[in-house]
C-alpha cells in the first residue's frame, strides 16, 4: 500500500493506493480516512488531457512542432544568456512540491541573478503573508486546525469551509457536536452560513468595519487582556485613538449589520473564552487585503487569544503547497526560507549557496509581471491568462513577451496559446516530494504509477535548464531526497525553522508538523505589533450603468479552471461550472428568470453565463464561480499596495437577459 497526500487544498489529506484504487489513510491525523470528492477522483484525472511531448515554435501564430527537452533547454538557455537578469521572470504554482519550488528559487535567485520568482500564491495569501509578517514577526500560522476542538467559538469570515475545505469543514461539525459554536461572516449564504449558529450577512468591502468594532469595544469596555497587552503587545495607544475616531454607528452601517445583529454575535464572542478566527480569500482578495489581515488579527492580540491552545488567527491556504512555496521562497519579496533582501541575509544566503549573484532588491511579483516589459516568462503549473483579473488586458500584454515557456502536466491552459516552448511536466500521482499544509504539516508525496514514460519532474526541469547555463556542479540532484535534505540545511539560517529535524524517509508515513515550539511572537523584541487601520473605501464603485458589485469564488467539486476537476464526471454533479447567483428581487427588475441566457459586463469585458436565481446573494450582488474560465474577462486589477494582491471581490458589473429559458 503506498502512502501519500492529496494534491488539492491546503487542508492537505493522507491517502493510501493499492489494487489500483485510491482512498483515505485511516492513520493519517489531518484526515482519518475521509476524503472529498475531488481527493477521490485524483486517479481519473491523471491521465486525462496530458501534455506529453515538448512543443516549439517560433511565433505564436505558428503551428507547434514537436521537439525535445534537450532542444527546448537549449533554447531557452541561450535565450536567457542573452536577456539582462532583471527581464528574467518565473511564474511558479502552489501545485509545486517543495523541491520544485527550491531548485526554481535556487536558479533564479541564486544564480541568474533575478529575484522575478514568484507564485500564483500571490493571488491567494499574499495579504496574509504580509498581515503575519506585520503583526507576529514572521510568515507563520500561530495554530493549528484540531485547535477547533479546544475553542468555545469559531469565526470565518470570507471563507466558505464546506465548498472549498470540505474535510477541515467535517472537523468544524464534529466540533460543534463538542460545543463549539460558529460564526460566519459573508456576503453570501454559503454553504457554510447553512450550519452557523449565527450567520452575519456583511456588506461587501466591509470586513475592517466588522473586526475595527469588536477591538473598539473590547477597548471601551475595558475586555481586553490588560496585562498581556501591557507586556507582550507595541501600538496599543495607536489603536485605540484611531479607534477613538470611528464612530460606532458608522463602521455598523459600513459592514452592513443592524446593532441587534452585532449584539447578538458580540454577546456570544464576550462568552468565549477560547477563540478562533479562520479565514481565507475573501478577505485576502482585496485592495486592503493586509489591512483587513490586520483588522482581524488585532483582535486576537488584544484579547490575548494567540499562541494559546484553541485561540488565534488561522489563514485557510488554498493550494496543496501554498504554504511550502512560502517557507521555501517561492516569492518575490523573499529570498528563501522566509529571509528577505537585506545584507545580513543575503550574506547568509549566498555563502550557504556559493554564489555572488544574489540582488538586494525584491523582484517582480506575479500579479506585475505582465506589465514590466519581461523578456523571459517561465510559467510552471498554473495558468495567469485565466486567473489574473482584467483578462482582456493581460492577452495583449503577453503577446509583447519575446519567449514564453509553459511547463505543465496538462494541455489545455488558456495560457497555452501564448507560449512559444511547451515542456510537459509529472503532475500528481507521477512525482514525488514533500508540501506543507495550511497548518505546518509536512508530508511527502509518493508516485502512485506513471501513465506516460520519459516525462520529467519539474525539479529536473529546472536543474536541466541550470545545467545548460553552466551550474553543473550547483545543480547535481539525483533524487528530491537530495534537494530536500539541502533545504533543511537551509532552513537553519533562520533560527525559528525546526524543518531541519524532520526525516524525508519517514514523511509519507509520519508526516511533520514545523514550528511546533514557537509559543511567542517572532518580532525581534519578541512582542506582538497592533496596527490602526480603517475602511478607505479603495475597491471599484458601483455606477448608474454598472449597479451590480460582482462576488467571486470556488465550488465545491471544482478546482481554479478546471483543467483535472471539469474532465471528471462525478464532479460535474453537485453544481454545473458557470452560473451567475442573482438576488430574486434584482432579477425581477431586470426580467431574468431562472435559467435564463445572461451577459454580464464590466469596463473591461463580459462573459456569458446562465442565471441563477436565489437568496444566497444580497440585491444589489451577483456571485460567479471561478470555474468559469471567462470570469476574469470581468474582474478588476486593483492590487493591494503592500501584498501586490488583486481585488477579486468588488467589480462593478451589470447583467442582461439574452434569452428566456
Amino acid at each position: 500500500m503506498i502512502k501519500s497526500v492529496c494534491g488539492y487544498c491546503g487542508v492537505g489529506c493522507g491517502v493510501e493506493y493499492g489494487g489500483g484504487k485510491l482512498s483515505g489513510n485511516a492513520s493519517y491525523p489531518i484526515n482519518k480516512g475521509n476524503l472529498c470528492l475531488k481527493g477521490t477522483s485524483q486517479l481519473s484525472s491523471m491521465g486525462s488531457l496530458r501534455l506529453t511531448t515538448p512543443l516549439l515554435r517560433k511565433n505564436i501564430n505558428d503551428e507547434f512542432k514537436t521537439s525535445s527537452y534537450k532542444e527546448c533547454i537549449s533554447a531557452i538557455a541561450q535565450k536567457i544568456k542573452q536577456t539582462p537578469k532583471e527581464k528574467i521572470a518565473f511564474y511558479l504554482s502552489g501545485q509545486l512540491l517543495s523541491e520544485d519550488y527550491y531548485i526554481a528559487n535556487k536558479l533564479g535567485k541564486g544564480f541568474i541573478g533575478t529575484n522575478n520568482v514568484d507564485t500564483n500564491s500571490r493571488t491567494c495569501m499574499s495579504s496574509a503573508v504580509v498581515g503575519y509578517k506585520k503583526s507576529i514577526g514572521a510568515d507563520f500560522v500561530p495554530l493549528r486546525m484540531d485547535d477547533i476542538f479546544s475553542a468555545n467559538l469559531l469565526i470565518l469570515a470570507g471563507a466558505n469551509t464546506a465548498e472549498s475545505h470540505v474535510i477541515f469543514h467535517n472537523k468544524i461539525k464534529k466540533a460543534k457536536k463538542e460545543g463549539l459554536k460558529v460564526v460566519v461572516v459573508d456576503p453570501r449564504f454559503t454553504d457554510t452560513a447553512k450550519s452557523a449558529d449565527i450567520y452575519l450577512p456583511i456588506k461587501v468591502g466591509g470586513d475592517i468595519d466588522f473586526f475595527n468594532l469588536i477591538s473598539k469595544r473590547l477597548i471601551e469596555e475595558e475586555l481586553y487582556e490588560k496585562e498581556f497587552v501591557q507586556k507582550h503587545i507595541n501600538g496599543f495607544e495607536a489603536l485605540k485613538n484611531g479607534l477613538n475616531s470611528l464612530k460606532s454607528e458608522e463602521m455598523l452601517k459600513g459592514c452592513g449589520l443592524t446593532y441587534e445583529q452585532f449584539e447578538e454575535f458580540f454577546l456570544l464572542y464576550k462568552e468565549s473564552k477560547n477563540i478562533i478566527t479562520a479565514w481565507t480569500m475573501g478577505l485576502n482578495q482585496s485592495v486592503q487585503g493586509v489591512d483587513k489581515n490586520l483588522s482581524l488579527i488585532n483582535t486576537h492580540l488584544l484579547g490575548g487569544k494567540i499562541f494559546k491552545e484553541g485561540n488565534g488567527p488561522l489563514s485557510l491556504t488554498g493550494q496543496p503547497n501554498a504554504m511550502g512555496g512560502r517557507e521555501v521562497g517561492g516569492l518575490s519579496t523573499m529570498l528563501g526560507v522566509h529571509l528577505g533582501f537585506d545584507d545580513k541575509s543575503i550574506k547568509k544566503v549566498s555563502e550557504f549557496w556559493n554564489t555572488n549573484n544574489i540582488s538586494n532588491k525584491a523582484g517582480l511579483c506575479a500579479t506585475q509581471m505582465l506589465e514590466a516589459e519581461i523578456e523571459v516568462l517561465i510559467i510552471c503549473h498554473t495558468d495567469p491568462i485565466y486567473h489574473l483579473p482584467n483578462r482582456n488586458k493581460n492577452e495583449a500584454l503577453i503577446q509583447k513577451i519575446p519567449l514564453i515557456v509553459e511547463i505543465n502536466a496538462y494541455e489545455n491552459s488558456e495560457s497555452a496559446k501564448f507560449a512559444h516552448i511547451r515542456l510537459p511536466a509529472t503532475p500528481w500521482g507521477e512525482k514525488e516530494g514533500t508540501q506543507t499544509n495550511l497548518d505546518r504539516t509536512i508530508t511527502k508525496q509518493c508516485k502512485l504509477g506513471k501513465t506516460f514514460k520519459d516525462i520529467k519532474a519539474d525539479w529536473e526541469i529546472f536543474m536541466l535548464l541550470a545545467q545548460e547555463l553552466g551550474y553543473k556542479k550547483e545543480f547535481d540532484y539525483k533524487s528530491p531526497k537530495e534537494i530536500f535534505e539541502e533545504y533543511q540545511q537551509m532552513t537553519k539560517l533562520n533560527g525559528y525553522m525546526d524543518i531541519c529535524d524532520a526525516s524525508y524517509d519517514e514523511l509519507s508515513h509520519k508526516p511533520f508538523v514545523w514550528g511546533e515550539k514557537i509559543k511567542t511572537f517572532l518580532t525581534p523584541a519578541k512582542v506582538g505589533n497592533l496596527f490602526f487601520v480603517h475602511n478607505r473605501l479603495l475597491s471599484e464603485k458601483t455606477t448608474p450603468d454598472y449597479p451590480f458589485l460582482l462576488l467571486t469564488g470556488r465550488t465545491r467539486d471544482q478546482w481554479h479552471s478546471g483543467t483535472k476537476s471539469a474532465q471528471v464526471a462525478s464532479l460535474l454533479k453537485y453544481k454545473e461550472l458557470s452560473f451567475c447567483e442573482i438576488n430574486p428581487d434584482d432579477a425581477k427588475n431586470l426580467g431574468i428568470k431562472e435559467g435564463d441566457e445572461v451577459r454580464v459586463s464590466s469596463v473591461r469585458g463580459e462573459l456569458v453565463t446562465k442565471a441563477l436565481v436565489v437568496n444566497s446573494v444580497a440585491k444589489g450582488v451577483l456571485f460567479i464561480p471561478i470555474s468559469n474560465r471567462d470570469i476574469n474577462y470581468l474582474t478588476n486589477d486593483l492590487l493591494d499596495c503592500e501584498s501586490f494582491q488583486p481585488d477579486y471581490n468588488h467589480s462593478a458589473v451589470k447583467v442582461e437577459t439574452l434569452h428566456k429559458k
